[in-house]
């Protein structure tokens, strides 16, 4: 058994979601894939796919073997492409992640256009809200918008005005309690996001304290995606808080209205995340040095229209 071959073949079919989909990726017969596997399995002395005939899915030790793997078929990889030097040029899949609305609306338009201009290279864009482990997960780049803590993955900084809002419709505000500081917000009607602050909301320092204010509260309503609790708020339903940019445009067009901003956290950087060593791969510092300009322009222009907020 040729062991890096067999390894290709696991990841693949873990990333593709079935054997089937590892076969036509990698264009061999179904039964080869199979067997690569089960030879796989039979090597490691455990079940690494819990089979069935439409899917698969990882066992407890799969999934700490899948981590193992992807490492080494990355390390492989970059020692290939870092020994052809500048001249090789940028080629093969490159996995990207970001949270879904500055994906799918800066990041994916900023991806077309790399795609064109390097024809060489194929991609995967995934959309997810939560912190993707870019190692374990097989992914090249991540756009985060958060503080950064202290890690070995390399960062590029591209936007630096992102802030967080709370927001409501003027209807809404009309008919409720005025708004004037944050523990106001306990009496109204909160629309809230799993992933960004579920039953309380951080807000900065008053006066002569240096310590986040935090308020608690009963939502009237959880949604699991940006555009719902949006999309809530703004047909009256209560207040939610989101990134400046998801409501940017409902804003501008009267349908939204921010309360509560001076009260608000710092802004929030931008970044391009890519796993130590990554960096120097062509295809991944092609998309870099491509994206980071774009980046940044879209991100201050968003920076820009939050000051009009």
């Amino acid at each position: 058994m040729d062991r890096i071959d067999a390894m290709t073949v696991f990841v693949t079919a873990i990333d593709e979601g079935s054997l089937a989909g590892a076969a036509r990726r990698l264009r061999r017969s179904p039964t080869a894939i199979s067997r690569a596997i089960a030879s796989l399995e039979e090597h490691v002395g455990a079940e690494l796919l819990h089979r069935t005939t439409r899917s698969i899915r990882l066992s407890e030790m799969g999934e700490v073997y899948a981590a193992s793997c992807r490492r080494i078929l990355l390390e492989l990889e970059e020692a290939d492409l870092l020994a052809g030097g500048e001249r090789a040029a940028p080629r093969g899949r490159l996995t990207l992640t970001a949270p879904p609305i500055s994906g799918e609306e800066i990041l994916r338009p900023i991806l077309d256009e790399f795609l064109d201009a390097y024809p060489l290279v194929t991609a995967q864009l995934m959309l997810v809200d939560r912190s993707v482990s870019l190692v374990e997960e097989g992914v090249d780049i991540a756009l985060r918008v958060a503080q950064l803590p202290d890690s070995s993955m390399m960062a590029t900084r591209v936007g630096d005005g992102v802030r967080r809002v709370i927001v409501a419709s003027p209807s809404y505000l009309v008919q409720h309690p005025p708004i004037m500081s944050p523990g106001d917000i306990v009496g109204h009607q909160i629309i809230s996001l799993t992933h960004f602050g579920l039953d309380s909301w951080s807000f900065g320092p008053s006066g002569p304290s240096v310590s986040p204010r935090t308020v608690h509260f009963n939502p009237r309503l959880v949604v699991n995606t940006v555009r719902a609790a949006v999309a809530s708020a703004a047909r009256g339903g209560g207040l939610t808080r989101v990134y400046s940019y998801h409501v940017a445009q409902e804003v501008k067009e009267g349908r939204l209205q921010v309360v509560l901003a001076d009260a608000e956290p710092a802004i929030q950087p931008v970044h391009l995340l890519t796993p130590a060593g990554r960096s120097a791969v062509p295809k991944v510092r092609a998309f870099i040095d491509f994206s980071a300009p774009r980046l940044r322009a879209a991100f201050n222009r968003m920076a820009l229209d939050a000051v009009t907020l």
